[in-house]
């Protein structure tokens, strides 16, 4: 894996917070708090980069999320002292599912997408930005719900493996319940991202790094190279925008 210098980058990232939204005109960034390294990071590098004044967070738990989410959620903001607020989605979610069998697929899916329009709602509102929370592990293999937790206006952590997700944090005032926290979505009991995908991340973060410089995998569990490379490529339509035919004939 590469050798990263956090506090360097941390500056660079927080510059980076700090010159998008001067050039947004916006008053500051809206984040969705989930209660996992993910928000936490994106929160704690937003609230260092321009103020816990013009930071806020936002809860969205449903009524099956594990306990110790929004309590960890609560806790961060508190650390960090910013603002924030708790939104249940379950009245969104059950009424929409009510008359029907829905798979968990489907009802993780429409869970992440309801708290992307409360986020882009309450921005509207406040004139925030909605701050991303993804990291490149995630996104490069597809792990997260297109048009749902990937919709915000910027990423600050989104060029980031997972390992460097925590590395990074340990760098700032987040609970150790968060950093210590097996990693999972939340979106229904007993989730775990490692256990979904079929591999630690660990192992996934050295292999597309691995990838990402043409290095040789050959020392790699070579179901576990073909794995990596089955989530990128199922999931190459959800990095790219929607294709469009080509541009109409001129007579």
């Amino acid at each position: 894996m590469r050798k990263i210098d956090y506090k360097k980058e941390i500056q660079r990232i927080e510059k980076f917070l700090q010159d998008y939204l001067i050039q947004s005109g916006m008053k500051g960034y809206i984040v969705g708090v989930s209660g996992g390294i993910d928000s936490a990071l994106s929160l704690a590098l937003a609230q260092s980069a321009i103020g816990k004044e013009k930071v806020y967070g936002v809860l969205m738990p449903y009524k099956e999320s594990h306990p110790d989410s929004t309590a960890d959620g609560i806790k961060l903001c508190e650390a960090l002292g910013v603002g924030y607020e708790t939104q249940d989605i379950s009245p969104f979610v059950d009424e929409w599912f009510k008359d029907s069998e829905v798979s968990m697929l489907r009802k993780g899916n429409w869970m992440a997408r309801i708290r992307m329009n409360i986020l882009f709602d309450l921005s509207a509102k406040m004139s925030y930005l909605v701050l991303g929370t993804s990291n490149y592990s995630e996104w490069m293999t597809g792990y997260f719900t297109q048009f749902g937790d990937v919709a915000c206006a910027l990423e600050p952590i989104g060029k980031l493996y997972k390992t460097e997700v925590w590395e990074m944090s340990r760098h700032f005032d987040i609970p150790m319940s968060i950093i210590d926290k097996i990693p999972t979505a939340d979106l229904w009991q007993d989730q775990s991202d490692e256990q979904e995908m079929g591999i630690n991340y660990d192992d996934l973060d050295a292999i597309l790094y691995a990838m990402s410089t043409s290095a040789d995998l050959q020392n790699f569990d070579h179901k576990q190279v073909e794995l990596v490379q089955n989530l990128i490529n199922r999931s190459r339509f959800k990095r790219k925008l929607a294709p469009m035919p080509e541009t109409p004939c001129s007579l």
